[in-house]
């Protein structure tokens, strides 16, 4: 197949490019600069330069390929309601062009506010977005899909880990550096599902050569790895105290990032390696920590 990849360049989209290349695909990755497009190109990728804030130039792209894994979301939590918005929109131009055809289109989404209190699995529908959540990716995807796209959903838990990692663990990291402890509120009962994030890259090419049929899958490789333990394993990196945080000291102490300190996403994926005969490969997030330079 030749599949577009949006964020190709990224943690997890350079991932799924390599995946895809490795089983004989071929790649056209999105590029938004030289930079971009140098990296792409010694991977073995074709490149398409644009963004996502170009719909006309994602129609083209998608117009030539056999299908699109869309990977990239600006994670800048301050325009969060704005990148959302320009998500939605890219969904919808990638989508409008596969529509009448059998061609696949990937949508990369999370776990947030899936199922809170227990377990997720894929047949769980988030609900609407809202001021305090606006992405709305799903949505997007599943629009698309009653319009006859072959339009799915691809979950990531709250940390796809790996070398190279730029995500909440890091920053979790960077935290304790600043701050003298690594912290979790209360008594940390809360849990995080997890992925190495070539073992996500896996998913995503399973679930295009599956046609995304049979969606949304679900990432994941460890449904439960309680915060706490990542907070105790922070501490022995850093060689720093590992503290409780009330609700009001959380506030606080993490900042923006208090609501995804005490997010409890657990999350199964056994209905995703039923149907993709998917099975993780890599190190869990714990040993991942400990051993793939996340203290630098």
């Amino acid at each position: 197949m030749r599949i577009l990849v949006t964020g190709a360049t990224g943690f997890v989209g350079s991932a799924v490019v390599a995946d895809l290349i490795g089983a004989g695909h071929r790649v056209v990755g999105l590029a938004r600069s030289e930079a971009g497009a140098a990296t792409l190109s010694a991977a073995g990728a074709e490149v398409h330069h644009g963004d996502l804030r170009d719909p006309d130039g994602l129609r083209r792209a998608a117009a030539a390929v056999d299908g699109v894994i869309h990977t990239a979301f600006d994670h800048d939590f301050s325009k969060f309601a704005e990148n959302s918005r320009v998500d939605m929109q890219a969904i919808e131009a990638l989508g409008s062009t596969l529509e009448g055809s059998d061609r696949p289109l990937l949508v990369t989404s999370g776990l947030a506010r899936l199922a809170p209190g227990r377990l997720a699995v894929e047949a769980d529908r988030p609900p609407a977005a809202s001021a305090a959540y606006p992405r709305a990716s799903e949505a997007a995807a599943a629009a698309l899909a009653a319009r006859g796209v072959r339009a799915a959903v691809v979950r990531l838990p709250p940390s796809v880990h790996g070398a190279g990692d730029h995500g909440f663990v890091p920053f979790l990291i960077r935290l304790a550096r600043e701050t003298g402890v690594s912290a979790y509120i209360g008594d940390a009962s809360n849990r995080w599902a997890a992925v190495h994030r070539r073992d996500a890259a896996r998913v995503f090419r399973l679930a295009i050569e599956h046609g995304g049929s049979g969606g949304p899958y679900h990432a994941i490789d460890e449904e439960s790895v309680p915060f706490r333990k990542i907070a105790e394993t922070i501490g022995r990196g850093l060689n720093l105290p590992v503290v409780a945080k009330s609700g009001e000291e959380a506030a606080a102490h993490f900042t923006w990032f208090a609501h995804f300190a005490e997010m409890d996403v657990p999350a199964s994926s056994a209905h995703t390696r039923a149907l993709l005969g998917w099975a993780p490969r890599e190190a869990g997030l714990i040993e991942d920590i400990a051993t793939a330079g996340y203290f630098g």
